[in-house]
């Protein structure tokens, strides 16, 4: 069973707790993994491209020429797709890039990324995360204590007051602030390091036990 040491703001051991083993101690699947990661990039598209089919560019009203006669080839328009200035065939018009994974797949991929961390122990547990007043240098102090300076997602319970830290926190470049309820794949894995508080790690193992 992974056992983890709570660490205070200050970086000093405060005691150590038993985390899930089917949370947080599981095989990583690579597959679903990879899946969900897919999926949610896949919503991050904007998918406003658009191109005009020959009813929507301008001009093209009449017939440029009779159908017979000429010696060359019939045409309808000038604003057919074989022209300058025509229509797009096929082209990509406004569309949503977004699906969905089954619900047991993207439940595993959330316990494989946190499992995958703990394994690379880049996994940090701290009592609280609690500032008397917004300060990012007080921030600062903290990130340097439990050594999470590079690029790192803090994951904090929404029934704990975080709103100082938060507000600490935005300022400093590659740093991520998500509760419990709103972890997810894509984030977990872009961050080198993750810091749970105490109480957040109660939530996952509510949620994904």
């Amino acid at each position: 069973m992974p056992n983890m040491v709570v660490l205070s703001q200050e970086g000093k051991k405060l005691r150590e707790i038993t985390l899930n083993p089917e949370i947080f101690g599981i095989e990583p699947n690579q597959q679903c993994i990879f899946d969900a990661i897919v999926m949610q990039r896949a919503s991050l598209r904007q998918g406003t491209h658009d191109t005009k089919t020959r009813t929507e560019v301008r001009g093209g009203g009449r017939k440029p020429w009779r159908q017979k006669g000429t010696g060359r080839a019939r045409q309808g328009s000038i604003r057919a797709t074989q022209w300058r200035g025509g229509g797009t065939v096929f082209g990509p018009t406004p569309r949503s890039y977004s699906y969905r994974l089954n619900k047991k797949v993207r439940r595993l991929a959330l316990k494989s990324v946190l499992s995958e961390k703990v394994l690379e122990q880049n996994m940090v547990v701290v009592d609280a995360l609690r500032l008397e007043a917004p300060k990012t240098k007080a921030f600062n102090e903290i990130v340097t204590a439990i050594n999470a300076t590079k690029k790192t997602l803090f994951v904090v319970s929404g029934n704990e007051d975080f709103g100082n830290a938060f507000l600490s926190m935005r300022n400093i470049p590659s740093m991520m602030m998500l509760t419990a309820d709103g972890i997810n794949v894509y984030d977990i894995v872009n961050a080198n390091k993750i810091v749970f508080t105490e109480a957040a790690v109660k939530d996952v193992e509510e949620a994904l036990g």
